[in-house]
């Protein structure tokens, strides 16, 4: 039924009808959401009217209207519960949607009658001025004011990048799963939770390999499971699986995929006057310029580096202590970090996991933080139906008010791609008559057998607590256009205010609630926190330099002319370690959290962007530092961050709004004194 898709949904807050969706129905679904927002394009440049705000931009605004309803279905089960008909699809639209876009920002008489209104905006006040100013911008950094010979070349890139975009990712995931660790004997998971071996157990068996176990791939190069595997053949086993993710030669190869896609990037900044594709994107976002995002990596990378080796010397002499090892390889650092944050701060994370079982960390953390700050409330709605047996469905009420639907995929599975992540089903905007939010948590946590409880890593915590700052953003933004609606924020701004949900993780009040032994119903000793505490910025030399060292691979690769990128798939370890060379994050024993063959994020939405953590983590930590220094959980400062931040959208110029706030600009002091590189 194509109108589940098209249509407003009649069930609560407008989630969609899962259930009378099929595959069939997307393909026909997108071609008439296409053919009519087309129309009501032509409509608006036919028309014999003046242009003015109502007749372009609030036209516009509503003309993509169904077509957005189907995709925000669409690429959310293409991420979270895919197969090969999905992935089919997408590989087939991927290029009609470029083409689609291009037909809307590029079309001269729709820029003639933009550019109209843009030319009168002073006329215009506050989110009807800020619509017109982003969309004009929009339109040029689309390349709206190229001749046509420089457009016809601009669709026909941007639909073979889109392609190749698409092909990534499925090569990305299907070499992913390929490379799943197989394990034959309990006796070499020593170190693993029972939980944990359950999980591998089941992994194992629905792939046909009852009787041994499986360990699936995460995103990140450092698997979790790194940190405890005592035996170092399978650590090592599966750090190599990890690294060579896109990079054996077969069929997954994703190398040369990439390699073309950043070509034709660059190709395309040039037309659009920009001398690299990281130029365009950061033209569009707060920082500006690439300088400005090299110069901040930069200054990080060096005392990132020095830390970072100076945390190498420890964990070596723990290793010499331990069983004469002299050398810390890169599968061994997650494993000796643990032990000597046991010895110097008496941490032991991996012994936390029976006070972080994942229901009582979701309601009586999550969303008790949550309830404290802005008055939000979570009701499980089991007669509601996700696209998944596995999602969760909660209404969210504020001040008794339901303002919205929360969805929770929690656990790993083959047809969900790594990692974790938000999206919106549903935006809150006042023009297309949507009061209230539908968003999705998704993360990837094994499952473990049926019967035993879902005990989370530490990492797993500060997860769900971030990636639940972007369900709250999502549900708490209120907007009069689509167009800012929810988390349609700069990419290099998305990032903070999950990132200052992290903060409630640890926070005594919220901990206290959460953190009970799952058996004895015990609360989590008293002393812990003090040990976190102090063990704040322990293997932050690590954890920085494996960032950074992702974030200047994305950013180098993306400040390269056509001419410079490498054609063979050979090259690109070369130029990795050249430019990771180049600013001294070049430790053997301190990989990269991402390199090229599986960097989902730039091969999506992050392309030129993976320094957006960081650069977001500048407000964030100047964030922190504000709620410590008010009183911290209190509904009065959860207003004042919705009112200047969160609960905004990307209705005004968010650097704006934050220093309205705060009375400055937020300072990096902050951010260093966290990392440890003051």
């Amino acid at each position: 039924m194509i109108d589940a898709l098209l249509e407003p949904s009649d069930l609560p807050h407008r989630l969609p009808r899962f259930a009378d969706i099929s595959i069939e129905d997307y393909g026909p679904a997108i071609e008439q959401g296409m053919a009519e927002q087309l129309a009501a394009l032509t409509a608006i440049t036919a028309s014999a009217e003046e242009p003015t705000f109502e007749n372009t931009l609030v036209a516009l605004e509503r003309s993509g209207e169904r077509l957005d309803r189907v995709l925000r279905v669409f690429f959310s089960l293409l991420s979270a519960d895919s197969d090969d008909d999905l992935d089919e699809l997408h590989a087939a639209y991927a290029p009609r949607l470029a083409a689609h876009h291009d037909a809307l920002l590029l079309d001269d008489a729709l820029f003639a009658r933009v550019n109209a209104v843009y030319e009168k905006r002073a006329e215009l006040e506050g989110e009807d001025r800020y619509l017109v100013e982003r969309y004009h911008r929009d339109f040029v950094l689309a390349g709206a004011a190229l001749g046509p010979a420089e457009k016809a070349r601009l669709r026909e890139l941007n639909q073979e990048i889109s392609g190749l975009e698409a092909a990534f990712g499925q090569a990305a995931q299907a070499d992913s799963n390929d490379l799943a660790v197989v394990v034959d004997t309990v006796e070499e998971l020593a170190g693993l939770t029972p939980g944990e071996i359950s999980a591998a157990a089941a992994a194992a068996e629905g792939r046909g390999l009852a009787g041994r176990f499986l360990i699936t791939l995460t995103l990140f190069t450092a698997h979790p499971y790194l940190s405890v595997l005592e035996n170092r053949e399978l650590r090592q086993r599966l750090f190599e699986a990890q690294l060579a993710r896109g990079s054996r030669g077969n069929a997954n190869d994703t190398r040369g995929i990439a390699l073309d896609a950043l070509r034709l990037r660059a190709e395309k900044a040039q037309l659009l006057g920009f001398d690299s594709y990281a130029g365009l994107v950061t033209a569009d976002n707060t920082a500006g310029t690439p300088k400005a995002v090299r110069d901040m990596l930069e200054r990080l990378a060096s005392p990132a580096a020095r830390n970072a080796r100076a945390e190498q010397a420890a964990l070596e002499a723990s290793a010499r202590s331990e069983n004469g090892q002299s050398t810390i390889e890169a599968w061994d650092w997650p494993f000796y970090a643990e032990k000597v944050r046991v010895s110097e701060y008496d941490v032991d994370l991996a012994v936390l996991r029976p006070w972080f079982e994942a229901d009582r960390v979701l309601r009586d953390g999550v969303f008790f933080a949550a309830g404290r700050l802005y008055g939000l409330t979570f009701e499980e709605r089991p007669d509601l139906q996700g696209y998944h047996p596995e999602v969760r469905v909660f209404e969210v009420s504020r001040d008794g008010e339901p303002i919205g639907l929360f969805l929770l995929d929690l656990y790993t599975r083959d047809s969900k791609k790594g990692g974790a992540w938000m999206n919106s089903y549903v935006t809150a905007n006042t023009l297309l008559g949507e009061p209230s939010a539908v968003v999705t948590n998704n993360l990837n946590v094994p499952k473990p057998a049926p019967g035993e409880p879902t005990l989370l890593t530490f990492d797993q915590v500060n997860t769900l607590f971030h990636e639940f700052g972007h369900a709250l953003h999502g549900l708490l933004a209120r907007a009069t256009y689509p167009r800012f609606a929810a988390t349609s924020v700069y990419r290099d701004f998305v990032e903070y205010p999950s990132q200052v949900n992290e903060m409630w993780m640890l926070w005594p009040e919220v901990l206290a609630n959460y953190a009970v032994h799952h058996e004895t119903g015990e609360p989590i000793p008293a002393d812990v926190l003090g040990k976190l505490e102090a063990s704040a910025t322990f293997n932050e030399g690590f954890a920085t330099s494996e960032y950074l060292a992702a974030a200047l691979i994305d950013l180098a690769w993306h400040e390269l002319g056509p001419a410079e990128v490498p054609t063979s798939p050979e090259a690109v370890e070369e130029f990795e370690a050249a430019a990771l060379s180049a600013v001294g994050l070049d430790n053997p024993a301190v990989r990269a959290r991402y390199y090229t063959a599986y960097f989902k994020h730039i091969f999506g939405g992050y392309a030129s962007a993976y320094y957006s953590y960081i650069w977001s983590e500048v407000l964030d930590a100047d964030t922190v530092a504000w709620f410590k220094e008010n009183g911290g959980l209190t509904r009065e400062n959860g207003e004042a961050y919705v009112r200047y931040v969160i609960g905004i959208g990307g209705t005004r110029d968010p650097l704006e709004s934050y220093a309205e706030w705060r009375g400055r600009p937020a300072p990096i002091a902050p951010l260093l004194e966290r990392r440890g590189l003051a």
